[in-house]
């Protein structure tokens, strides 16, 4: 049994795990039904089996120890019928058996062949037949036995009156027939209901769900929008179900949520609008004020008359505040018309000549770096805005100067490929930190705050704007640093790929 089991459960194993709900509400129908199948079979089985055993104990009970008693013959009697033994046959079933035993031994054993009255009923036995005999207990019931010559017969043991034992017994054949007649039967019948069942049984469950895959639907759309930013139009809701159900009660919530999401999204949206829009204004009125306070200082500064060291180191720190107050305020404007998505200037770029230009401005900013140039033979051309491409270009080269120390390698190149251009800035500097890299084109993310304010750092709209500028012109930017080694890529799409 113990091996049967684990066979089973090795089977079981292998068998293939069912996913979905679909298959699985499926596949506990058919179980359940082929569990009840089988149960109800079996106890047809067993109780016609215990009918027909009972039918055969009465039969025997009714014809009682007649045949085998009729067996014991006198020596005449046996020499009148040259020695073959003639049994009282008369309203016996055929295949009815005989023995008569006398100590533990079998002395006389017949079976009615066919008819009343019939000659030759003598049957050879086995000692294991006789031992087997023997061991049939003296109680008037019926028992199994198995005769090597007759197969399964169903026998009765009796006491005789000079103190035998006599054995009357009945073919097991008719009632065996009869049982595997009712499992192939119900075989046949309960197979046939069990594929109808597990046939209607998927249509059922299939029918039963379909609320819910009208869901799965509905969350694929959402789930492939574009929800990081924007405004958002999420798919018509699923359609109603019946709400005291399950899968309605589902589909129910899920919409709920929906409208929530899309209230929430709707409020983002406005949210990043107002933002937008005051850092756009604020940008345009700062303005005129921070070039206007730089004016009077460089004014101030040409003021022929002698003037304080002091009250000049000042005027010095003003225009240089305001002027980099001013190139903020340019960024931040530019970020503004980028994110209300204003349309660049689509005009032939030679990035190559852009790049070459860049080099050299970062050349003469930092001298105390390596500059290396690797450009292709022929010019790499993109359709794009040149001042912006140029603003970001700048942007990483001083970026590279910026957070690596003097002496670093910073090397530029230019490949072209079948749809897009590719720029890298790479520089062999201590890398970016592992906290700072997932969130480094965000806005006013600054890399070391100590060595940027005490270097004269930006404010962290650098990378922020590289990215948008790339974005912009449909292309996008990448990072990839450790220690020892950074790699900003820029991809551009190169003629009708560029948006």
């Amino acid at each position: 049994m113990r091996g049967f089991l684990r066979a089973a459960g090795r089977r079981a194993a292998r068998l293939p795990r069912l996913r979905t709900l679909r298959a699985r509400l499926a596949a506990g129908l058919v179980v359940l039904l082929a569990v009840s199948c089988a149960a109800v079979g079996v106890a047809a089985v067993v109780e016609l089996e215990r009918f027909l055993t009972g039918r055969v104990d009465q039969q025997l009970t009714e014809a009682g120890p007649r045949f085998p008693a009729s067996l014991e013959h006198d020596e005449q009697a046996r020499s009148d019928h040259d020695g073959d033994e003639r049994g009282d046959t008369r309203r016996m079933a055929t295949g009815t058996f005989g023995a008569r035993l006398v100590g533990g031994r079998v002395t006389h054993a017949a079976v009615v062949r066919s008819g009343d009255l019939a000659t030759g009923l003598n049957v050879t036995l086995t000692a294991r037949d006789e031992a087997e005999l023997a061991a049939v207990p003296v109680d008037g019931r019926g028992h199994d036995v198995e005769l090597s010559s007759l197969d399964d017969y169903r026998v009765v043991a009796a006491k005789g009156l000079d103190g035998d034992v006599l054995i009357t017994g009945l073919p097991m054949e008719p009632v065996q027939a009869a049982v595997h007649r009712l499992e192939l039967v119900a075989t046949v019948v309960f197979g046939a209901a069990l594929a109808i069942a597990g046939f209607t049984g998927v249509l059922w469950v299939r029918w039963s769900l379909r609320p819910l895959d009208r869901v799965t639907a509905t969350a694929t759309r959402v789930s492939e929008l574009p929800l990081a930013s924007g405004e958002v139009t999420l798919p018509p809701r699923a359609p109603g179900s019946d709400p005291g159900s399950e899968v309605g009660r589902l589909a129910d919530a899920f919409d709920r949520m929906l409208g929530h999401v899309e209230d929430a999204l709707t409020k983002r949206h406005a949210s990043e609008e107002r933002l937008r829009s005051f850092a756009a204004d604020a940008s345009h009125e700062l303005r005129t004020p921070v070039a206007s306070v730089r004016g009077h200082a460089e004014l101030a500064l040409l003021h022929p008359g002698p003037v304080p060291a002091k009250v000049t180191h000042a005027l010095t720190r003003i225009v240089s505040e305001s002027g980099r107050m001013g190139e903020m305020v340019d960024d931040l404007l530019l970020l503004a018309r980028l994110d209300a998505g204003r349309p660049l200037e689509r005009l032939p770029v030679d990035l190559t000549r852009l790049v070459l230009d860049a080099v050299t401005d970062a050349r003469a900013a930092g001298p105390g770096h390596r500059w290396v140039l690797q450009l292709p033979e022929e010019p790499v051309t993109v359709q794009g805005d040149a001042h912006r491409l140029h603003q970001a270009l700048a942007n990483l080269l001083a970026n590279a100067r910026t957070h690596t120390p003097a002496g670093t390698t910073v090397t530029v190149s230019v490949e072209s490929g079948a749809t897009e251009a590719v720029l890298t800035v790479h520089d062999d500097g201590p890398g970016v930190p592992d906290e700072v890299r997932p969130r480094v084109f965000e806005r006013f993310t600054r890399a070391d705050r100590r060595r940027t304010e005490g270097s004269g750092g930006g404010a962290g709209l650098g990378l922020s704007l590289v990215a948008a500028v790339a974005q912009a012109h449909g292309g996008g930017v990448t990072l990839a640093s450790r220690p020892g080694s950074t790699t900003f890529t820029v991809r551009l799409p190169t003629g009708a790929d560029a948006q």
